[in-house]
């Protein structure tokens, strides 16, 4: 776990709107910066980017967060990943407070792999310049040298030791480590790959992390990849994702699907926002990586049984991860076909003609499970809702789960409660006496949140212990008064830089913080002045305060007419009294 203090500390020296232009181009905007969103496609500008408050927000679709969060949704890093990369950028070292079974791993090995994988890459590639037969079996599968270049794609020479060309150290542990090499039970090492198409397997920062290797001819296994090493692992990594991130902004859409060949004749196509699991079935971080990166995935499989288990298996490993707002696909191809023969054979359009056709999720997962059932019996509808109920109990989607359930009720011929009651669903709904608190008191909370996201100097205009009678004052939001506390505590006495979005991330507080801090670019972007801003923050604060001091007297009052005050009590009523300008005796 990173100390959050390295977090801010980090924050703190990186300049976040030199991060996004490093990959958004920015215009200064006023005392912001702005550009069109990289998360959606529009014409006009909605992406601002503060450089007073270390954050970036889209007024069009909602994208907001700090640097680490900008390099998590633009590069589809984990949080781990974009805290080092721009620990780097700025010469930090990021400490971690007990060491993972990665790092002591990654610290045993020792050797630089990314160096070592680099340099078989361009081995590879230069190969491919004198391998004749290599070259008309990439022309056979339709590919340009241009497509061949952007892909990095090479070739392994036959042989047992074309790599001591390379590496004059070929008994090299980091080779073995790589995956490049290994070692006979008589001790003599090997190249692992001979003969074959090398596809150099890409980390979402462009290093190399692994190869896959396909035969030329019939041989078997027709692909070979590169083992896990501490810089690749299968379950996390997509092919070709480096090479697609522009294209799966600009469409929209992303496609997972099963091959290196795929995903190449896709882009050979114009069908470039497309990625290929390695190897192994779709994982939930492959899901959690992609819908960083759009809003919409495609899971395109071969219509036969193997391709329809995928598929399920890729549903299942989505259920946690759905978002009301993103939607998961499914398309099955005709039989015999792949996305690369199929394209090659009828092009781009028609392809895509087929993406429109895919099926949602929703109605993937009913109509997988009423297959395995016969809804005209009893028992066959008792087996339905038995399937679906460790499936639907997963869905994270609010809205989706609630529209799936409606539908599972009605094939069931039960009510949507009866379902609920027996897949142990609590009820959402909010119960007919819970009031909510007046607009009006909330949004003076919001402003106060606001400005104080604006101006953390103006907590020291606060006195914390003002808040825990503010608890028991039935006017204001308690939520909103809860946020209040939790941000008093983080800012202290509003003397230090803390960034409030990471300070928050993952806490129960996390929305309400960001939509305080989208409120305050409101408010930076109407150009306020720092004695106007002041002013409006001592004018909310003191309505809030009125009110806690009226409830106070209103209590104490009640109290004191019920069974008399103590001398303590009757000095603080006599304050709130003068405070609130109440005539003696009221």
């Amino acid at each position: 776990m990173i100390p959050q203090s390295f977090i801010q500390d980090l924050l703190g020296r990186v300049d976040i709107v030199e991060v996004v232009d490093r990959h958004v181009k920015l215009k200064r905007s006023g005392a912001n910066y702005s550009a069109c969103c990289p998360f959606h496609t529009e014409k006009s500008p909605s992406f601002t980017v503060s450089p007073t408050k270390q954050f970036y927000h889209c007024f069009g679709c909602g994208a907001h967060g700090t640097a680490i969060g900008f390099m998590m949704e633009y590069s589809g890093m984990g949080f781990v990943d974009a805290v080092k990369d721009l620990a780097q950028s700025v010469g930090m070292q990021v400490p971690e407070e007990a060491r993972s079974e990665y790092a002591q791993r990654r610290a045993e090995e020792g050797p630089d792999l990314y160096g070592v994988l680099l340099q078989a890459a361009q081995f590879y590639r230069n190969q491919l310049k004198d391998a004749p037969q290599a070259i008309e079996y990439l022309k056979r599968r339709g590919l340009s040298g241009e497509i061949a270049k952007k892909f990095g794609i090479g070739y392994a020479p036959d042989g047992w030791q074309n790599l001591e060309k390379v590496f004059p150290d070929y008994a090299d542990k980091a080779l073995n480590v790589a995956g490049l090499v290994k070692q006979n039970e008589e001790g003599r090492r090997y190249d692992v790959f001979r003969d074959r198409i090398m596809f150099p397997i890409v980390d979402v920062k462009g290093n190399i992390i692994g190869f896959g290797g396909r035969v030329l001819g019939d041989g078997e296994p027709k692909y070979l990849n590169s083992p896990e090493t501490p810089v690749f692992e299968k379950g996390r990594e997509l092919y070709g994702l480096f090479h697609a991130r522009r294209a799966i902004r600009d469409a929209g859409c992303v496609i997972v699907v099963e091959g290196y060949m795929d995903v190449v004749a896709l882009a050979q196509a114009g069908v470039e926002y497309a990625v290929a699991t390695l190897g192994t079935a779709t994982t939930p971080n492959h899901v959690q990586k992609l819908l960083r990166q759009s809003d919409e995935i495609v899971f395109c499989f071969d219509g036969d049984a193997a391709g329809r288990r995928a598929a399920w298996r890729a549903l299942e490993n989505s259920l946690t991860l759905l978002v009301d707002g993103k939607q998961l696909r499914f398309l099955f191809l005709p039989d015999g076909e792949d996305p690369d023969t199929y394209v090659r054979a009828n092009g781009k359009a028609a392809f895509e003609a087929l993406l429109g056709k895919a099926e949602p999720l929703s109605r993937f997962l009913i109509d997988e499970l009423r297959s395995n059932v016969d809804s005209h019996t009893s028992e066959g509808r008792a087996k339905l809702m038995q399937q679906a109920k460790p499936l639907v109990k997963q869905i994270a989607a609010p809205m989706l789960s609630l529209l799936i359930r409606k539908e599972l009720a009605q094939l069931a011929g039960v009510t949507q409660q009866e379902l609920d009651a027996n897949f142990e669903i609590r009820s959402q709904a909010v119960s007919a006496p819970a009031r909510r608190a007046a607009p009006a008191t909330q949004s003076i909370l919001r402003t106060v949140l606001e400005l104080l996201v604006v101006e953390p100097r103006f907590a020291a205009l606060i006195k914390r212990d003002d808040l825990g009678g503010a608890m028991e004052v039935p006017g204001l939001d308690q939520a909103e008064l809860q946020v209040l506390d939790a941000v008093l505590e983080v800012v202290g006495d509003g003397e230090g830089v803390v960034n409030l979005g990471e300070a928050f991330r993952g806490s129960p507080h996390e929305a309400a913080v960001l939509q305080a801090e989208v409120g305050a670019l409101h408010k930076q972007n109407q150009g306020f002045s720092a004695e106007g801003l002041e002013a409006d923050f001592r004018g909310a604060w003191s309505k809030v305060l009125d009110q806690i001091r009226r409830t106070r007297f209103k209590a104490m009052g009640q109290k004191k007419d019920r069974q008399g005050l103590t001398s303590a009590e009757q000095d603080q009523y006599r304050l709130l009294q003068q405070a609130l300008n109440v005539p003696a005796g009221k």
